[in-house]
């Protein structure tokens, strides 16, 4: 009984299919039986199943419709010389055969033919432009090597790509019937590629049974590999100049070989493999560009998170306990940053306070300020004063060996009779303003994990009613204008002292307003923290 078939005419010009498996599925992917060209053919169009003898073509809710004969379907049975129609006039037409009768278009070829003819590519090569933007890398490679056997007759293919330092690396090598195979199982000699990558001309080699070629690759001849095509994927840019010429780039190279001697000799199959090359390097292209989009969507996705899950390790920004209140604010450089502030307020008669900056930006910066909160909830209750806990911290980050990560801190407590017992390491002096002056507080020790045995000092003074304590990161008194002038602690112990009896969340925001007002027109530097600490006096 003779296999029912298709006329195809499409952009590619006449042929004939065998239907030769079911269901046959028609349409632009390259999974597809028949795989189409066309504006109007949809990616899964149609498909013929057969049942109980008789054929039965489906619409697979393709956009632009299937007609036979002139009539719109979603489901007939076919008859020999039915006319299909894929879209309404940009798409394909068919004619289904099941007689032994000849194909009425003109030129007809079989689909080994076909195969062979340039033009037949161009249905591969759409595929490459429709998803060089839209899948990620191994998707399109997978893709080109399948083409390259398709229209060569290969046995198997592979393609290097150049890494960073110049070298090629294997990334992907497939066999007919679209099986994948690793690089230990694809065993071949390297210096056909490396001589492509470098020269950039196409190589082949018709036997490698001839002369030089079986001694000098010998694993390969050992396989039984004979034939051997090797093309470079270059990658046309151009430049924006008053001639826009273009420069090529090599990405790497795309390697076939069979055990038959001579079969991808044909002078089309060459011109196509090449046209395949240069279309596959574009795709390539676009795959690691997306790719690379895709990663920093990724990535910014997860400083969005870090930058919340760091907000909400900050405590709330104001408390008050009656003999004291407290206001802080942090804005990062970045979308996260290092500096860091915390209280804790749970004894009635005392309140203890902490802000920090880690040396550094970013993501390393944002984790280690996270740590020092950690350390500063656990050890500021319990410690035998604020240079005691300091200790158990320098301690801690030394012996992590956590290379050039330090930081600066004000560890400090205050009690209900106004008694301010702090440790300054390494930090910006904090000033107390008041009506007794203004002070500053410095006592204390070197900045926090550099040191193991550094030793820590704390120091106290009595503070008075309406005493305010102001303290700052260095992004706050090194601010920078636009003429590359710092804000400095003179600037802000004048806003802090025009503040007067506001508030300290107002004592806060004026102090950051000033700061923004100062750089405005230049670029954020530092992060910037401020705390603000008022006295109430005594119960």
């Amino acid at each position: 009984m003779p296999v029912p078939r298709l006329e195809v005419r499409d952009a590619l010009g006449e042929r004939v299919v065998a239907l030769d498996k079911m269901p046959f599925l028609i349409g632009r992917r390259e999974t597809n039986s028949l795989r189409l060209g066309g504006s109007e053919v949809s990616r899964e169009h149609a498909e013929i199943a057969a049942e109980n003898g008789r054929f039965i073509l489906r619409d697979k809710a393709s956009r632009y419709g299937t007609f036979v004969n002139g009539e719109a379907v979603t489901e007939v049975e076919l008859r020999s010389g039915d006319k299909v129609r894929l879209g309404r006039g940009g798409g394909a037409d068919l004619v289904f055969l099941t007689s032994d009768e000849q194909p009425s278009l003109t030129g007809g070829r079989s689909t080994t033919g076909a195969r062979d003819d340039l033009r037949q590519i161009t249905v591969l090569l759409e595929g490459f432009r429709a998803l060089g933007t839209g899948r990620v890398l191994q998707e399109v490679l997978a893709l080109v090597l399948d083409a390259a056997i398709e229209i060569s007759g290969a046995e198997r293919a592979f393609i290097m790509l150049s890494a960073s330092d110049g070298t090629l690396e294997f990334k992907l090598a497939r066999g007919r019937d679209k099986q994948a195979l690793t690089d230990s199982t694809f065993k071949t000699s390297r210096k056909i590629p490396e001589q492509v990558y470098q020269t950039g001309q196409t190589r082949v080699v018709a036997d490698l049974l001839d002369g030089e070629f079986a001694e000098a690759h010998g694993g390969t001849v050992a396989l039984g590999i004979r034939h051997v095509v090797c093309v470079p994927l270059n990658l046309v840019q151009y430049v924006d100049t008053v001639e826009a010429r273009g420069e090529d780039r090599r990405i790497g190279v795309l390697y076939l070989d069979s055990r038959e001697k001579g079969t991808l000799l044909s002078s089309t199959t060459r011109s196509a493999l090449d046209t395949l090359a240069s279309e596959a390097a574009v795709a390539i292209q676009n795959a690691n560009l997306y790719r690379e989009k895709l990663e920093k969507s990724k990535m910014e996705q997860e400083m969005r998170i870090a930058a919340e899950i760091q907000q909400a390790l900050l405590p709330k920004p104001r408390v008050s306990m009656g003999f004291v209140e407290a206001a802080a604010a942090s804005i990062p450089c970045r979308s996260i940053g290092g500096d860091f502030f915390d209280y804790q307020d749970e004894m009635s008669n005392s309140f203890g306070f902490t802000l920090g900056d880690v040396a550094g930006k970013g993501p390393p910066a944002a984790l280690m300020s996270a740590l020092m909160q950690g350390m500063f909830g656990s050890l500021a209750q319990y410690a035998d004063g604020p240079a005691t806990a300091v200790t158990s911290m320098n301690k801690a980050l030394c012996r992590r060996g956590l290379e050039s990560r330090f930081v600066t801190l004000m560890f400090g407590v205050l009690t209900v009779d106004g008694k301010l017992t702090y440790c300054n390491a390494g930090h910006n002096p904090p000033l107390v303003i008041g009506p007794g002056g203004v002070r500053t507080l410095g006592a204390g020790g070197p900045v926090v994990g550099l040191l193991e045995f550094a030793p820590y000092d704390q120091e106290t003074i009595q503070l008075t009613k309406g005493d305010t304590v102001i303290i700052f990161s260095d992004g706050v008194s090194e601010a920078l204008n636009s003429a590359g002038e710092e804000f400095g602690d003179d600037r802000l112990q004048k806003e802090a002292e025009r503040s007067g009896t506001d508030p300290a969340t107002a004592v806060v925001e004026r102090i950051v307003g000033a700061v923004r007002t100062f750089t405005k027109g230049a670029a954020q530097s530092d992060d910037i923290t401020v705390m603000v600490i008022r006295y109430l006096g005594g119960a």
